[in-house]
């Protein structure tokens, strides 16, 4: 053997072991697109159960707020009526200063005659229940003042908390959104779907009778409005707010919020559904409105656009009629 062959032989041989010694650095493959959808089903499932836990917050302000106002006018009328007490109490100081301070002994120590006498006690027991009725109605109407502002207290603490908290949830909501954008990005080249090269009409709608046909007949009008979470209209909605909005248009007051909604409305069965119930999915997580054979227009998720599917788009939780 030569010995230009015995030193490739030897370079090769040094190659392999260095090959088979080196650490392995396996090569990381970009995901799939069916990988990428996958991953993007998952947070948005994950994050539409966030946004309605941030819708539930803000329905709670807004009743502590309505709470709040409401008490708030009571204690108005309240403060005029422990002053008006107070007014009460000080005329009556000032009558029985200026009749010399009637009392009972004063009364029993005067030389006049039994009737004059009694007619005299008679009257000192009816101005002195009289002045403690309204020292009574004082001392309850400041009781009552305070726990009214104690309530409102409360009330504006718990507010106070919820709006904390809906801060950090939004925060949360906005991070996730950011990185979901750009798993949609390089999944389909944009971050959100196509825009509907028509919007929807509510001349596409069944002919349906009374306040449901109102609340289908908007949800075919929201057809391609794109997905927004915390939105009730009219450039975007998440899933309880289409429902909330399209049943508003009818006259009917849904709060904003999936899990809210299914405890304000009637339950019914499957064999029961009929145009405008409503569908609950992802345990409560999700909301759609039925709008016959065997079809619902919901608001998806995030980068998507409201659309008609299949009443099975993911196994139902349940079924419910707006009262």
């Amino acid at each position: 053997m030569s010995s230009l062959r015995k030193s490739l032989r030897v370079i090769a041989v040094a190659a392999v072991s260095a090959a088979l010694l080196a650490p392995g650095v396996p090569a990381r493959a970009e995901p799939s697109p069916a990988e990428l959808t996958r991953r993007i089903e998952k947070s948005s499932a994950q994050l539409e159960r966030v946004v309605e836990a941030h819708n539930e917050l803000r329905e709670k302000i807004k009743a502590n707020t309505a709470d709040a106002a409401r008490l708030q006018a009571r204690i108005g009328p309240l403060e005029q009526q422990a002053e008006q007490s107070r007014a009460d109490v000080g005329e009556l100081a000032v009558t029985a200063y200026k009749t010399g301070n009637l009392s009972t002994a004063a009364a029993l120590l005067r030389s006049e005659d039994s009737t004059a006498l009694l007619d005299r006690i008679s009257t000192i027991d009816h101005l002195t229940r009289q002045r403690q009725e309204r020292i009574a109605a004082y001392t309850g109407d400041q009781r009552r003042l305070l726990a009214e502002k104690t309530r409102l207290d409360v009330t504006l603490e718990q507010q106070a908390a919820q709006a904390k908290q809906l801060t950090n949830v939004k925060t949360r909501i906005e991070r996730d959104l950011a990185k979901l954008y750009e798993m949609r990005r390089q999944a389909y080249g944009r971050a959100t779907e196509q825009p509907a090269s028509r919007a929807g009409s509510a001349r596409d709608a069944p002919a349906v009778a009374g306040s449901a046909g109102v609340a289908v007949r908007f949800a075919y009008g929201a057809l391609g409005t794109p997905y927004r979470w915390g939105a009730d209209g009219p450039d975007g909605y998440d899933c309880s707010g289409l429902t909330s909005a399209a049943w508003r248009a009818a006259g009917r007051s849904l709060p904003h919020n999936t899990r809210m909604q299914w405890g304000a409305v009637a339950h019914i069965s499957r064999s029961e559904l009929r145009p405008g119930d409503l569908v609950f999915y992802s345990s409560l997580g999700h909301v759609a409105i039925y709008v016959g054979s065997g079809q619902v227009i919901h608001a998806p998720t995030f980068g998507r656009n409201v659309e008609k599917r299949a009443v099975d788009l993911m196994t139902p939780y349940g079924y419910g009629r707006v009262r």
